[in-house]
């Protein structure tokens, strides 16, 4: 399930890219900070690029799950500091709504 999760991602990216000038890298997508001192967005385009994710994580595995919730914003490690941590919060809330691999 990580390897899609990590393409939904990465589509959500290209498609944030394709709209930006100065493009987010996404050679080492996993290491990709988003959030934060070293982070490529700031709050609105967080919220923005969450929200699309959100969207086509609903279309890749038909389930509805928040990425902007209290739960997700109140972990002691964010899940927005790294791709890779964004990937195993999404993993974990899927996982919690009965989907499986």
């Amino acid at each position: 399930m990580t390897d899609r999760i990590q393409s939904v991602v990465v589509a959500a990216l290209d498609e944030i890219n394709a709209s930006r000038a100065e493009k987010i890298p996404t050679d080492d997508v996993l290491g990709l900070c988003l959030y934060g001192d070293a982070g490529v967005f700031e709050s609105m385009y967080l919220v923005a690029f969450l929200s699309l994710l959100e969207e086509n994580i609903e279309d890749e595995f038909g389930a509805e799950i928040s990425l902007t919730s209290e739960k997700a914003v109140s972990l002691r490690v964010s899940p927005f500091s790294s791709v890779r941590r964004l990937i195993g919060f999404i993993e974990g809330e899927l996982e919690l709504v009965g989907v499986r691999g």
